[in-house]
């Protein structure tokens, strides 16, 4: 792991990965506000190892600094946030090449703003400025979006062409009330044949049901878990 300086010119490795060497490799990356020592995304990776994954998940440069000095900063700007993945995936060859980690797959998951990093990342209008990163990303087999960031909160058009130019299997894990977009406006925008949309049931946009629901989030997210591995064994 790797300390940031302040003037976030160095591409840092902040990462954790997680479980026993496996066949599926899930690279996991943060929402905007949390990093990736967040109870959701702890959570989260620890049900994916349970699960027979091995999850490495990571820190953007932004929030590295967060970290660092204790100032909350906004996210940077999404060209930023593509470079960093590309080093993240150029790290995970250098893995490969050492023996670490040893998957026939790859899959891109995200929380929020980590989601749609992955869509953009794997669309077809993205160009690659890494030999070595696209190489790695030619691995990769889908995507997972936990809580899609559909609507802006200033307002805008929903954030659609990330999953409509992407030529790879999209699994979305939306909850019913997410501000970003729920159950009453996602079915009327047009996705794409291989987007799956897995709705969880009154969750907010990190899964979490109402009490007077019914429903838990523990229930939820071992539902996420289990529609995860399904989809990922179907398009492995």
């Amino acid at each position: 792991m790797s300390c940031l300086p302040d003037s976030q010119t160095t591409l840092a490795q902040d990462y954790v990965l997680q479980g026993p060497k496996s066949d599926t490799l899930i690279i996991f990356a943060h929402g905007a506000g949390a990093n990736m020592h967040h109870e959701f995304m702890v959570n989260m990776s620890d049900q994916l190892v349970s699960a027979g994954f091995q999850v490495y998940r990571f820190n953007f440069l932004y929030m590295q600094a967060n970290m660092q000095d204790g100032k909350r900063r906004p996210p940077d700007r999404a060209p930023k946030l593509l470079l960093h993945f590309e080093q993240v995936l150029i790290d995970v060859g250098h893995k490969i090449e050492q023996g670490l980690i040893a998957p026939k797959r790859i899959v891109l998951m995200g929380k929020s703003m980590g989601g749609r990093m992955a869509a953009i990342l794997t669309s077809a209008e993205h160009v690659f400025l890494s030999a070595q990163a696209k190489e790695v990303a030619a691995n990769i087999c889908a995507v997972v979006c936990l809580g899609y960031p559909f609507i802006p909160l200033k307002g805008g058009e929903p954030r659609l062409a990330p999953i409509q130019t992407n030529p790879l299997p999209i699994l979305i894990v939306q909850g019913e009330r997410d501000k970003f977009g729920g159950r009453e406006q996602v079915p009327a925008w047009t996705l794409t044949d291989k987007t799956v949309l897995c709705w969880m049931s009154d969750g907010d946009h990190s899964l979490q049901p109402r009490k007077s629901s019914g429903y838990t989030l523990a229930g939820n997210m071992q539902l996420a878990v289990s529609n995860i591995s399904q989809f990922i064994a179907s398009n492995g």
